[in-house]
Parts: C-alpha cells; sequence; structure tokens
C-alpha cells in the first residue's frame, strides 16, 4: 500500500495530512502557501509513494459550492495533468475548520496557538483525511 495524501485547499495556504503506508492513521503533515504547493509535491512525492489525493470540497449548509471551488477547480485541473498517475477524489469538508478550532481548544492550545490559521488548515486536512478512511470500511 501507498499512502493518501488530503489537501485542504485554501487561496492563500494548503493544509496537508497523510496516512501512514497502511491507511489506518491520519497524521497532520504540514501547511504550504498555495503558491508553493506543487513544488512541495514534486519534492514529496520523490521520496513517498502517494496512491490517491484527497481534495475537500467545500459546500454551503444547502449543498450548493462554496466560493473557493472557483479555485479548486482549475488547481485539481493542473493536479491531475502534473500527477496523472494518482487519482484524485473529493470529500465533503464542511465544517471541518469549526472542527479544527475545537480540537485545538480540547487539545489545551493557548489563544495566541489558536490564532495560528496554518494550524487550523493543516488539522482540517486531518479531520477530511481521518474522516475519509473512517468511512472507507
Amino acid at each position: 500500500m501507498a499512502q493518501i495524501l488530503a489537501l485542504d485547499f485554501g487561496i492563500k495556504r494548503v493544509g496537508i495530512a497523510v496516512t501512514d503506508d497502511l491507511q489506518i492513521i491520519a497524521s497532520g503533515l504540514t501547511t504550504i502557501p498555495t503558491k508553493e504547493i506543487f513544488n512541495f509535491l514534486e519534492n514529496y512525492l520523490r521520496s513517498e509513494k502517494v496512491e490517491l489525493f484527497l481534495i475537500g470540497e467545500p459546500r454551503q449548509m444547502n449543498y450548493s459550492a462554496s466560493e473557493v471551488e472557483k479555485y479548486i477547480r482549475p488547481f485539481i485541473k493542473k493536479l491531475k495533468l502534473k500527477f496523472p498517475e494518482i487519482p484524485v477524489k473529493r470529500i465533503d469538508e464542511r465544517f471541518t475548520s469549526k472542527m479544527a478550532f475545537q480540537t485545538m481548544i480540547d487539545s489545551g492550545l493557548k489563544k495566541k496557538q489558536r490564532q495560528n490559521k496554518a494550524l487550523i488548515d493543516e488539522i482540517s486536512a486531518t479531520i477530511i483525511l481521518q474522516s475519509y478512511l473512517y468511512n472507507k470500511k
């Protein structure tokens, strides 16, 4: 088996989470400025085997596409062109940012640490990935 890489795409940053090779555990990896994501992925894929890109699908409460979706679609198109051997799957990501923030509170992080938007993005990607792993069984 290989890893699954989850991406919580944002206009400014992309939160990234990854599974272990057995696809049992989801762990936060990092947050990368969006403009640097393809350089990061090229470097990462040189040393790690990834079998799936999992990308959050932001939706409104009525299931319509979120505003950021217009940026995600071109990103996915480029991702598929650059890495055609790795399939892309989408997963509903509603409430992941709120869940990530609550996770930070539950973990005892101080208010200053909870204002770290990059950490929220990384935790959101981890929640997206963990949700996928849970529902895949």
